[in-house]
């Protein structure tokens, strides 16, 4: 849009809204989705390819039949989109699974079994998901240090000069969040990963709340795991996991004892694959195509993933900075995470109330049509840090690009006549 004005553009953006909303069924319901951060929508392209396999090729993988053999090829088809979407550059592969919590919990277990007193510690970051946080602090029964990496509740950051002076050379594993999921700001991924590096020890990522809002770049900044939540980005209820093949060619998988360590990711996929979900996943991968108006029947390559998650980022900015302005000036309010909308945040944004509950608030926003929910969020020991009640927690707000400024209005609206007294 060279040459556009700054109205232009709006009647741009509020067009391409409209378009973008249309892909997504569940949009239709009387209910503003703004709970996101628990799990997005699935556009009809995703719905349509899970339906097409039941249908047409739902059969056990790995025979020479033509339809076992489509059935096979959707199940690379999910892969290759998976290392697309987190960037892999052909030094790593990636796991499919039930959920991050499965994979990481998987992961850590594969660590134990391959223990090595030499480094028996592990940093995890305090602002993490309980995800990428429990399964390591586990590791205490089997003989591991778990270390926590700080929270500064001034900043509600985990603080980058902190981590130099926890890592050693008996660190092994550095865990923690690329976004909190209550805090939206995000870190800096290569510069904490270069830190564990120098160490000698390996990252694992957790993207879960990073991955629905901007392009995965595993490769660039150079980790060694990445995981996210497939659900969390237009999918289905799956997760992927990144690994390199260095890291991967260390442990041993939890599959079966006559598949070769060498067989990754196979050898981490336990018990199989959820195949109507891959073939969902294949959908998403249609769906991102068109985002970045590729042709229907064009192939997905990474600069169209790359195009995706831009206009998404384009999509979002003018939600957050609406939402953002209006909780930042609010007294009664401690917003936790940014106050200011800038590219270093995504639209997830939690809060609580000088002297309603967050239970309180987030029920009433629910029999008002709005979507949004209340408490801890599996980030326990995060709230705990921030001197709150895990049970209550925060009220929490979660968009994507698929919301639209009709809907953040009516919350505002909402949220300001009720803690208004009206």
């Amino acid at each position: 849009m060279d040459g556009a004005t700054p109205d232009d553009y709006r009647g741009f953006m509020v067009r391409q809204r409209h378009e973008v909303r249309d892909r997504f069924p569940a949009l239709d319901g009387p209910d503003a989705l703004l709970d996101n951060a628990g799990g997005s929508q699935m556009p009809a392209d995703a719905i349509e390819a899970a339906h097409r396999y039941m249908t047409q090729c739902f059969v056990q993988l790995g025979a020479d039949y033509a339809t076992s053999r489509q059935a096979s090829a959707i199940m690379d088809q999910a892969h290759r989109l998976a290392r697309m979407v987190v960037g892999d550059d052909g030094r790593g592969q990636v796991i499919l699974g039930p959920s991050t919590s499965c994979l990481v919990a998987m992961l850590a277990d594969c660590y134990r079994r391959a223990f090595d007193p030499r480094r028996p510690e592990v940093i995890v970051a305090e602002s993490g998901h309980e995800a990428n946080v429990g399964p390591w602090v586990r590791l205490e029964r089997e003989g591991w240090k778990p270390v926590f990496w700080k929270l500064d509740p001034s900043n509600c950051l985990c603080p980058v000069e902190t981590l130099r002076s926890l890592v050693s050379e008996r660190t092994r594993i550095v865990a923690f969040p690329h976004v909190s999921n209550l805090l939206g700001s995000i870190e800096d991924v290569a510069e904490i990963t270069r830190i564990a590096h120098s160490a000698g020890a390996r990252v694992v990522v957790d993207g879960v709340a990073y991955a629905p809002h901007r392009a995965i770049d595993a490769a660039a900044w150079n980790v060694d795991w990445y995981v996210f939540s497939t659900y969390k980005v237009y999918g289905p209820h799956m997760a992927a996991m990144y690994g390199t093949r260095e890291a991967m060619s260390q442990l041993e998988g939890p599959n079966h004892y006559f598949i070769s360590r060498d067989e990754g990711p196979y050898k981490f996929e336990l018990g199989g694959l959820l195949h109507e979900g891959c073939a969902a996943w294949v959908g998403t991968g249609a769906y991102l195509g068109w985002l970045a108006g590729r042709e229907t029947d064009a192939a997905l390559d990474r600069s169209a993933v790359i195009e995706a998650f831009e206009q998404m980022t384009a999509l979002e900015e003018p939600l957050q900075r609406t939402l953002l302005e209006w909780l930042a000036a609010r007294q009664d309010i401690t917003l936790f995470g940014p106050a200011a909308s800038s590219p270093l945040r995504v639209p997830t944004f939690s809060f609580v109330h000088k002297s309603m509950s967050s239970r309180q608030i987030a029920q009433a926003a629910n029999a008002a049509g709005l979507g949004i929910r209340f408490g801890h969020y599996y980030a326990h020991r995060l709230c705990k840090a921030l001197g709150l009640d895990p049970e209550d927690g925060v009220v929490r707000v979660s968009l994507v690009h698929y919301n639209s400024p009709e809907e953040v209005q009516r919350l505002i609206s909402f949220l300001h006549e009720y803690m208004s007294g009206g």
